[in-house]
Formats: C-alpha cells, structure tokens, sequence
C-alpha cells in the first residue's frame, strides 16, 4: 500500500477529525454501492480503509511516523537493511556504519550476544535474528488478514440503537452493538474475528450503511418529518397522530397553524455521541382539497386582506 497519509489525501500533521472526515468523504464516494461497474473503485475503497485503520489507530500511527512499521502494519527494516549494508534507521535514528562495529571482536566481545540483544535471536551462520549471513532479518510472525464487511441497517434501527446481526466467514453470527452517532460510513473493529495467522487472527472491520426511509430524514441526530394537515385542522387546532422512529405519538396543532411551521419532539431522534437523543422536527403542510364546491361555498365573500407579498416590491 502506499502512504497512508497521501491515500487519504492529508498532510502528515492531520488531526484525528481531518482523518475522519477524510475517510467518511472518501467512503462515500468510493462505496461498491454506488460504483457496481468499476471494480478499481472498489479496490481503492478498500486502500482507503486500510489506511484508515492504520491512521485511525493512535499506536500504529505513530509507530508509522517513526518508521517502525510500514503502511501495512508489517514491521520495517531495522538499521535500512533494505538497501544493503548498516545505514540510517526508518525512524530517523543513527545508523551503525562498518567502522563503529570495527573492533567488536578484539575485547573478547561475541558479536552474536550484540545482535542477539538487537534482533531478539540467534539463526545459524550468521548473526542473530539473520539468516544465512545475507543480510535479511527474520521475518515475526504474523497475525491473519483484516476481514471487510459489509452491514446493512435499516433507518428505524440505527434511530434506536437496534442491535444489529451479523454472520462471519466461518459462518458463525454475533450481535453487534451500534455506536452512538453510526451513519453511512460508519466502520466497527471487531478484534480477533479476522483470517488466522501465526501470531493471531487479524479483525473483523464493519462498514455500515444506513438505508434510506420513505418519509423520515435524517439531519445531523435530528430526524425530520413533513407532516400533511387538513385546512380545518391548520384552523381550528387539532390532535394529530405522527409517527416516529419509536412509534407513533400525538401531536398538538395550534389553531392558526399554517404552512412550514415547525413542531419539535424532544428525544425523538438518534442518539448523540455526547450522549442522551436528537429531536424530532415536524414541519406542518396544509393540504387543500382540489374543486371542492362545500368549501367554495363556505369561503364565498370571505377574503384575506393582509397583504403577504409585500416584502417583495409588488
């Protein structure tokens, strides 16, 4: 994989936010949802979310920085081994030249136990941690590969906080939990639910997406409904029945509501990452009766005089 930062699109010195922001923007656009014909999209979405996984995560990011680990999370070469002979290590350290080892031997000093404290082992015919003498250090084991899922949720679901479940690779199906804020783009961590591999199984990474609704939108925690009443009702007042992600409730309208006003529920929208519910916002539509000659009648003489129009000129 190449530089997570230049993946990503941010400078080396992005705050957690920007990485964030920089993924969802990313997801979004590169989702296989929304790019079914173009599979080298979906193969950016998914080095786009490793590299989220790595900057995301404050330790590997910053053993990242400091050259210990490469943008795949596999340990770097120590002391620039890759480019033959002792020269600067990846994290901007010294490097140790033939002219410092010089002399190791003369003392009586076992420059196997040297490398063996440096590398953690020794191998046959060479130094510790090397072998065969050429140069190459010992690979450590490795965990498994990350595991990319895909979780569909219902509107109502993630309004509430519906465990959602799902069913892995090995065929086994787990209930997850839903995070307080989950949106489209949303990635959950599920640690050892990976590929197996030497040193462990690697994760599980979730990526959730949140279906559309027929009639309720979503606006930061808040969800919004537009809600139809009659012209008697806009008139006189009323209680009306309004559905809401918990199920329906009752709503007063004032007499003398009109188009565009909006009511707010309290606590009737997704939970917040600060804790505690958005609110529901219903914004009122008066809904005429088209040709109705009753209530023709019952407006015949009766006019409106106030002048709505005038703020604009005319």
């Amino acid at each position: 994989m190449t530089d997570p930062y230049s993946t990503l699109g941010v400078a080396r010195s992005a705050s957690e936010k920007d990485i964030k922001s920089a993924y969802r923007k990313l997801a979004k656009e590169l989702h296989p949802d929304r790019n079914a014909e173009n599979p080298k999209a979906a193969e950016r979405f998914s080095e786009v979310t490793r590299a989220y996984d790595l900057l995301s995560d404050k330790d590997k990011r910053a053993r990242f920085d400091r050259g210990e680990i490469d943008a795949d999370g596999n340990p770097a070469m120590p002391f620039g081994m890759g480019g033959g002979g002792f020269g600067g290590r990846p994290g901007g350290g010294r490097g140790y030249s033939a002219e410092d080892l010089q002399g190791f031997g003369n003392d009586g000093a076992d420059l196997g136990d040297i490398f063996e404290g440096l590398f953690g082992g020794r191998a046959g015919g060479g130094f510790g941690g090397f072998g065969g003498g050429r140069g190459q250090p010992r690979r450590p084991p490795q965990r498994g590969a990350n595991t990319q899922y895909r979780l569909r949720v219902p509107f109502i679901d993630a309004a509430t906080g519906k465990d959602q479940r799902i069913t892995l690779s090995d065929g086994k199906t787990i209930d997850l939990k839903l995070p307080a804020g989950v949106e489209d783009g949303t990635q959950m961590r599920l640690k050892g639910k990976g590929e197996n591999g030497p040193a462990g199984p690697g994760d599980a990474l979730v990526t959730i997406a949140v279906d559309a609704h027929p009639f309720f939108r979503r606006e930061g925690s808040d969800v919004r409904l537009d809600l139809p009443i009659t012209l008697d009702e806009a008139v006189n007042g009323a209680r009306v029945k309004v559905p809401t992600v918990d199920g329906a409730v009752m709503l007063t309208v004032a007499p003398g509501s009109g188009s565009g006003k909006v009511l707010r529920l309290k606590g009737r929208g997704f939970p917040a990452k600060g804790g505690g519910r958005g609110d529901q916002l219903v914004t009122l539509a008066v809904d005429l009766p088209e040709a109705d000659d009753e209530l023709v009648k019952r407006l015949e003489g009766w006019r409106d005089t106030r002048d709505l129009r005038a703020r604009f000129g005319s």
